[in-house]
């Protein structure tokens, strides 16, 4: 458990001034319901947890689906995600935060995408929270809409909420937005909400759904060592894992090159050997490794072998100056281990492994459910990058940028999803030619919760939660801390903001803010931060 300091007891305390009103509020109306919600909930969930696709996924999340759709008639909207233990695990987060110096934020350079340090160190998926699974029955959501008729927002209610607010003049020369009610899928609110416009990072919510959808939730990436046969060379096969690592595994579970180093070791003695020649295979993703917008240090060359995202030093997230060839680096790192366990090889250099070469050993990452949390949760440009390109090869398409562009918007448009005057580049964001526009992001995200699609709810779950954990630990603060989750973008001149919030009445929305032309990025920020807390704040009836 986090050590409380008393700097952090006061602003702890101020924020449970915010939350309890609003939780006793909500639970006194609630408490009728929720033993009708529960006698629904459970059967569907027994049935989704037996026969849905992707069980194993789904059972991750089976224990909160029916706080969650209790969640939906408003019994819980701020009570935020529980750890296996029982403690709030996102109140947990905000005490880490809170005791953290240092930005959440890489937004502050120019043509930048946002991302941030979660606030218990390395980088974690976001925990499952109640709150986004909402209306996972069949019957869910049309219990939660028959039960609370005088509660359903309306459009004018909305509109009337957001139209000042998002006319605000930082919010540049274009802006567009959208919300839809997840439980009906009625759009309540639309402006400019079919143009495309620069999404930013909130790309990586189109990029999670494709790559989930291609290739499942517990799809993992395999980093393998092969031998070739008669020729003693040793060729270590980049699979295109992100998030494979150096340093010391802390239980995280991510794959290392030390524990694949000592696995190949001991496979190696086994046939007699101890010297042998080293190679690298990065042959897995095609093209250029450099992305279109040049060097940056909010990515690393985008190679099929990499270990820390090729940092040079020990942080885990935000913008550094990367090693110039990761591949290379990543190796000579696992050469090093090699020696550590006895045996020794030759300076590596690039190769190929043939068709004929024995498998020696291998390590996997954890699944791809898990890689689309730390994705959203904190703006992971290299795990975007990667995820878009894995959706390519998934899907037969060439393993570069602008493939793996181009297979992300073909899997949306094979969901069904509306992908008039959208145009993906990139899977991070990154690149300012993609357009996306509001009306898909919502429609993602109410994807994402469909009861007939589990599979998707990482990208839900991922999400960062205002004022606790990701890009929005150091945002809502005073406001609508814990309701509202949502996927942060910025690049110079570019605002946006895209995920759920509860309602008063306990509603899950689904809204897209784009804004165009910003000048003053903290003051259109802030103006995004409040058309959020507003729907939140508000039944819009």
């Amino acid at each position: 458990m986090v050590r409380v300091t008393d700097a952090v007891r006061p602003r702890l305390a101020r924020a449970a001034g915010i939350v309890r009103p609003r939780l006793a509020r909500v639970a006194a109306t609630a408490r009728p319901r929720v033993a009708r919600l529960t006698r629904v909930a459970k059967p569907q969930l027994a049935r989704l947890t037996a026969t849905g696709p992707n069980a194993r996924s789904w059972q991750y999340g089976a224990g909160a689906a029916t706080v969650g759709l209790a969640l939906a008639a408003g019994v819980v909207t701020v009570a935020g995600p529980w750890d296996s233990t029982g403690q709030r695990t996102a109140e947990r987060d905000r005490a880490t935060a809170l005791e953290r110096t240092g930005g959440g934020d890489h937004g502050r350079t120019a043509d930048s995408s946002r991302t941030s340090d979660t606030a218990a160190g390395a980088p974690r998926p976001a925990p499952s929270a109640a709150s986004v699974l909402v209306g996972l029955g069949g019957g869910g959501a049309d219990v939660v809409v028959k039960s609370a008729p005088n509660a359903l927002p309306t459009g004018a209610g909305v509109a009337s909420v957001l139209t000042p607010l998002l006319a605000d003049p930082v919010l540049g020369a274009r802006h567009a937005a959208a919300v839809v009610d997840v439980a009906t899928g009625r759009r309540l609110y639309g402006a400019g909400a079919g143009t495309g416009l620069t999404p930013a990072s909130t790309t990586k919510i189109a990029t999670a759904v494709a790559a989930l959808s291609a290739m499942g939730g517990e799809h993992r990436l395999t980093t393998r060592t092969v031998l070739e046969p008669d020729t003693r060379e040793l060729v270590l096969v980049g699979g295109g894992d992100p998030t494979l690592t150096a340093r010391d595994d802390d239980g995280a579970g991510w794959a290392g090159l030390r524990t694949l180093a000592a696995s190949t070791a001991a496979a190696l003695k086994k046939r007699g050997l101890t010297h042998v020649t080293l190679s690298y295979d990065t042959t897995l993703y095609a093209g250029s490794e450099v992305h279109p917008i040049g060097p940056n240090g909010n990515l690393a060359r985008v190679t099929a072998l990499s270990a820390d995202e090729g940092r040079p030093d020990d942080s885990t997230s935000g913008p550094v100056t990367r090693v110039p060839d990761p591949a290379a680096d990543a190796t000579r790192t696992f050469a090093a281990f090699l020696k550590a366990d006895g045996i020794t090889t030759t300076p590596p250099g690039p190769s190929k492994a043939t068709t004929r070469a024995k498998s020696l050993a291998s390590v996997s990452s954890p699944p791809l459910s898990v890689l689309v949390e730390r994705m959203l949760t904190n703006s992971d440009n290299d795990i975007a990058e990667a995820l878009a390109r894995h959706t390519a090869l998934a899907t037969g398409v060439r393993a570069d940028f602008a493939g793996g562009g181009a297979a992300v918007r073909a899997r949306l448009r094979k969901l069904g999803l509306p992908t008039a005057g959208v145009r993906i580049m990139d899977g991070s964001g990154l690149d300012r030619q993609d357009r996306i526009t509001a009306n898909l992001l919502t429609a993602l995200l109410v994807k994402a919760a469909d009861p007939a699609r589990p599979d998707l709810r990482p990208v839900l779950t991922g999400l960062p939660v205002a004022g606790f954990t990701g890009t929005l630990a150091d945002r809502y603060a005073d406001g609508a801390a814990g309701v509202v989750r949502a996927k942060t973008g910025t690049l110079t001149g570019v605002n946006a903001l895209a995920g759920t919030v509860v309602d008063q009445d306990g509603r899950l929305l689904a809204f897209a803010f784009l804004a165009a032309g910003t000048t003053d990025p903290g003051a259109a920020q802030a103006a995004l931060d409040r058309a959020a807390t507003a729907l939140a704040g508000c039944g819009c009836r």
